[in-house]
């Protein structure tokens, strides 16, 4: 429970520092993911884990607005915290919760009514719609609890403390996998106890992050500081806003890459799905690096240290490419045994469900470095106060997605979705790597005047 200056020291030690405990905090979301997904595919059945794997898009698309606004939000909170002005953090801080907390509701409100017409959209086929439905109702009505987390975290992280959401994910974990065993297993609930239990370990996190963000005097702020201060909202809305965009844009290519995969029947679905649920533990370490750059950025940015910055790219894409190649390798020498954790041992169509699994997962395994540069670059822009390339690379993104699962599968068939999601990863990453080393050489220009 501590706040980190990153304005000062080696860029290793501090990006190491700061990510390896929010890694293992990734590692045990994944965890309850994959325990999650393990116990809806073995004990509620292949249609059960594909109504969830049909629901991953949209679910992603609205907590999507939420992540990418409160990680905009920290962005400002960053750079107060290295420019030490204490009033405009409190000030800063303040006018995030308020934002958040309205963004919340409103979404709230917003994706309930929309639910069932996406999934239509979507064409959902019929036998998993109704259980894709519930599932989606129950956790979106948990996003109040989702936000509340997101921004206490997000400001944790700001200030260089990435070990309390460590600690916060790990008593989610225990609560989820816990939960997961009791509603889906025991009480034979289905997607809606996974749904339940996820909210409920979600609402565990947000009560532990809020006693540690109330404790912390950097982030105390008073009521006046939740008075609206319109020149504090446009900052926070000009930051949060292209981040929330950005991955809108990503949901709406990923419900677009849906909408193809679900035209293959639910027994594809449920392959692709299994593979996804791995998608958090090849990416867990890049969200870690991307976020440790992204206070690391924010801080030496504050701080007029633009050899800093510089240093710490140059760090982070090390650190980045050589964990993915680790992650890769692990993952394919162990992926029939990993994935078959997903699917029923008694299932007549395992075996299909298991090769469609696998083909996905080995096509996104060899250029999973580029997925891990991606984050590198765009969480130096953005700390950097560079939201607009986050989100045209977000746009890139979605037009490699889409052009792909549209294209591809006529030419080399269904094996043409699975390369959506790389060509995405390299479009983006392309256009990011060339604008943050344009950045910063401007940023050494200035220096050097």
């Amino acid at each position: 429970m501590r706040s980190t200056d990153m304005t000062a020291g080696k860029p290793l030690q501090l990006i190491l520092g700061f990510a390896l405990p929010m890694m293992l905090g990734n590692v045990c979301q994944q965890l309850y993911t994959v325990v999650d997904g393990a116990c809806v595919g073995r004990f509620a059945g292949i249609d059960a884990l594909a109504a969830v794997g049909a629901a991953d898009w949209l679910c992603w698309l609205f907590m999507g607005v939420v992540t990418g606004c409160t990680q905009g939000f920290s962005i400002l909170i960053s750079q107060r915290f290295g420019a030490h002005d204490e009033a405009g953090l409190k000030r800063v801080v303040g006018q995030a919760v308020l934002l958040t907390g309205m963004l919340a509701l409103g979404l709230t409100a917003l994706c309930q009514m929309l639910i069932v017409p996406i999934l239509r959209l979507l064409q959902t086929p019929a036998d998993i719609f109704p259980q894709a439905v519930l599932y989606l109702r129950i956790l979106m009505f948990g996003l109040p609890v989702f936000s509340a987390y997101n921004i206490e975290a997000s400001m944790l992280r700001a200030v260089g403390d990435s070990r309390s959401p460590l600690a916060a994910m790990l008593i989610a974990s225990v609560v989820n996998i816990a939960l997961d065993f009791l509603f889906v297993v025991a009480f034979h609930w289905g997607v809606a106890g996974a749904a339940v239990a996820t909210l409920i370990a979600q609402s565990a996190s947000a009560a532990y992050c809020f006693f540690v963000v109330k404790a912390l005097p950097a982030l105390r702020f008073g009521r006046a500081d939740l008075s609206w201060h319109p020149a504090t909202v446009r900052q926070l809305v000009r930051l949060g806003t292209p981040t929330a965009a950005q991955n809108v844009v990503i949901g709406l290519g990923g419900l677009a890459l849906q909408r193809v995969v679900n035209g293959y029947g639910s027994v594809f679905i449920a392959g692709y799905t299994a593979t996804n649920k791995l998608y958090g533990l090849m990416e867990m370490a890049a969200v870690s690096f991307g976020a440790a750059l992204a206070a690391y950025a924010g801080q030496n940015y504050g701080a007029g240290r633009a050899d800093r910055i510089r240093e710490g790219v140059k760090t982070g894409v090390r650190l980045s490419v050589v964990t993915a190649f680790v992650i890769a390798a692990v993952l394919f020498l162990g992926e029939r045994s990993v994935l078959s954790l997903f699917i029923d041992a008694d299932a007549a169509a395992r075996e299909a469900v298991l090769a469609v699994a696998v083909r996905f997962l080995n096509i996104m395994l060899a250029p999973l470095f580029v997925l891990y540069l991606l984050y590198v670059y765009r969480s130096a822009l953005q700390g950097m106060g560079d939201a607009m390339t986050p989100m045209i690379s977000g746009l890139v993104e979605l037009g490699m997605r889409v052009g792909c699962a549209l294209t591809l599968p006529r030419l080399i068939g269904q094996d043409g979705v699975f390369f959506a999601e790389p060509a995405a990863w390299l479009g983006a990453e392309l256009l990011l790597m060339f604008t943050c080393y344009a950045r910063m050489s401007r940023l050494q220009f200035k220096e050097e005047q």
